[in-house]
């Protein structure tokens, strides 16, 4: 049987300049426990990577650098910087990530559309052959499959879209931006999608997107494994219902999908 790959690598958002100097030249990073994801907890982290926001200029928006993880622990604030001892938040407990002397990628992994990104936990293997952020994902299996399925039929697709709406913060499997209307797409598995408590937060999911105008397509794990063809045609008729999709270079652009071959794009005002 084929060994699961583990996820090793946490890419963590750098959105000051202060902060990139600490990685590069006392080469840590902090995160606060209560929001620290697994492989931090866990101490399974091998690798960090940091995406750069807006504040970067040219740079921004990409993921340039990263380090062997060499140790984890837990501090407060005031010891990571003692010279803030009147901080409101001096009391609070970090995890303080220390790692080796950062590697420059030898070309960065962009994001075409330029999103909001918090963290992104992932294998070594897809971080090191990645050419832009969605490629940098990996997912639970029918995602995978959905994917690169989408991808051969030229649907482009944004995964792990973060939706913010008052209090409420989730993530969509994949999020397709067309014209007239975005359309959020799920891949339901049985394992995550069947409890009443799963079936209660995806219709709060499902009402939110509702409020912002989303359209919602939700797949099964059997739709995918038995009857993907189907899915994906479904997915073009919507794109097609809703003008096409967006294009991420030049969004007053949009691109109809040829019904008659799914890996050629029209473009349309």
């Amino acid at each position: 049987m084929k060994q699961k790959e583990k996820k090793d690598v946490l890419i963590a958002l750098i959105n000051n300049k202060e902060d990139f100097r600490i990685a590069h030249e006392e080469r840590w990073y902090r995160i606060p426990v209560q929001s620290a994801p697994l492989i931090v907890r866990d101490k399974k982290l091998k690798y960090i990577a940091f995406y750069q926001t807006k504040i970067f200029g040219e740079n921004a928006f990409k993921i340039e650098w990263y380090g062997k993880v060499k140790n984890i622990s837990v501090v407060k604030r005031k010891v990571l910087f003692p010279n803030l001892m009147d901080d409101p938040k001096a009391e609070n407990e970090y995890y303080k990530i220390e790692f080796n002397k950062l590697i420059k990628l030898p070309s960065p992994i962009i994001s075409r559309r330029h999103r909001r990104v918090l963290s992104i936990t992932t294998t070594f293997k897809r971080f090191e052959s990645a050419k832009e952020l969605n490629d940098v994902f990996k997912e639970s299996a029918i995602e995978e499959k959905l994917w690169e399925e989408m991808k051969s039929k030229g649907i482009n697709a944004e995964r792990q879209y973060m939706i913010v709406k008052d209090e409420n913060m989730f993530y969509l499997d994949f999020a397709i931006l067309t014209k007239e209307r975005n359309i959020d797409v799920e891949c339901d598995s049985d394992k995550y999608h069947t409890m009443i408590r799963d079936v209660k937060r995806d219709k709060q999911r499902n009402n939110i997107l509702e409020s912002l105008g989303w359209a919602v397509l939700r797949y099964t794990a059997d739709d995918i494994e038995n009857n993907l063809g189907k899915c994906i045609l479904l997915v073009k008729e919507t794109v097609s219902r809703y003008g096409g999709l967006q294009d991420a270079s030049d969004k007053s652009k949009y691109r109809d999908l040829d019904e008659d071959n799914g890996n050629q794009l029209l473009l349309f005002d």
